[in-house]
This record gives structure tokens, C-alpha cells and sequence, in this order.
């Protein structure tokens, strides 16, 4: 189980990629063309940030998905908190089972999207061969920023939860509970 749940960690950080990737290069437009054409080629980093950011929190979008497909601790969390024999017995098979299904659907669909990232991603590299070097930027730069977004979000997190456990009244424990959205649904 252990090298399996590796080697969906590997295939995430690519498919975040390649997500990354294939985004950036919706976003690239005639105005983006003929400003790269004006520019002579040069890359304008100010003219890219909005591209960057909105295809950094579309990708991110993306990966949520396809990363509660993917990855399953609740289940075994779920499991080790079990007791009885029998029911654990039980509630294993039936978890074994669900764990099967969420992995094959997982590779199924990945590789689905994973066949149309590779050929539009093909198909634009192809036709827009001066404007390879942007894209890849582009998607480097919204890959690093798709990695420093779950610290913003768990520095956000904690400050909540330091605020809630210092207050006694009850907007202690509102932030608290908005702490706790934020780790499940935002992180």
C-alpha cells in the first residue's frame, strides 16, 4: 500500500504539472501573441502575472479533484479507529473495496485528461513554436506559485487557531470552526 500511495504522490506532482502546463496555455491569446511579437520576443513578466495567477488557481482547482480521487487517509484513519475484531474485519473488506475502485477511477481519468493535456499541449507547441519559451515560464512560475499557495493557506490556518484559543467567547470558537473548513476544503 505504501509504494502504491508513493507512486500516486509521483503521478500527482506530474499531473499538477502538466495541468499547469496545458492551462497557461489556454490563456495565451492573439492580444498575448501580438504582444510577444511587439516585444520582439522579450519576456514581460507584469504582462503575464494576471495569466500566471488565474491559471495557478485553475490548476489548483483541477488538482483538489483529482487529488480527493487519488489520495484516501480518511479511509484508513477511519479504519484505525475501529475496535472489535469482527467489525474490523468488516469494515476493511468493505474499505479494501472502495480503496480499488477510487485507484482504478483515478488512473482511468487522470490518463483520460492526461491524453488531452499531451495533445493540445502538442497541437500549440506545434503551431506557436515562438512562444514555447513563454509558456514554459509561465508554467514554472505558476507551478511555484501552486506550491507556495498551501503555505499562505496553513500560516492563515494557524493564525485563525491561535486567535480562537486565546478568546473564551463564542467568536473563539466561529474562527476555530472556520480554521477547520480551511484545513478540509482550502488546503
Amino acid at each position: 500500500m505504501i509504494i502504491i500511495t508513493r507512486i500516486i504522490k509521483i503521478f500527482l506532482f506530474f499531473f499538477s504539472f502538466s495541468s499547469d502546463l496545458t492551462i497557461n496555455a489556454l490563456f495565451f491569446s492573439d492580444d498575448t501573441m501580438h504582444i510577444i511579437y511587439q516585444d520582439r520576443g522579450k519576456y514581460d513578466f507584469i504582462f503575464q502575472i494576471p495569466k500566471i495567477i488565474y491559471s495557478a488557481l485553475i490548476s489548483k482547482l483541477i488538482d483538489i479533484l483529482i487529488k480527493n480521487l487519488a489520495l484516501s487517509q480518511d479511509r484508513i484513519v477511519e479504519l484505525k479507529r475501529e475496535k472489535g475484531e469482527n467489525k474490523l474485519n468488516k469494515k476493511y473488506t468493505k474499505i479494501l473495496s472502495i480503496l480499488k475502485v477510487k485507484i482504478i477511477s483515478f488512473f482511468v481519468i487522470t490518463f483520460i485528461i492526461l491524453s488531452f493535456f499531451w495533445y493540445y499541449i502538442s497541437c500549440f507547441c506545434g503551431i506557436y513554436t515562438n512562444t514555447q519559451i513563454h509558456l514554459i515560464k509561465d508554467s514554472f512560475i505558476s507551478l511555484i506559485t501552486s506550491f507556495i499557495y498551501p503555505f499562505s493557506i496553513y500560516l492563515i490556518i494557524a493564525l485563525f487557531r491561535i486567535s480562537a484559543l486565546k478568546r473564551e467567547n463564542p467568536s473563539g470558537r466561529y474562527l476555530y470552526k472556520l480554521s477547520s473548513f480551511l484545513e478540509n476544503y482550502a488546503a
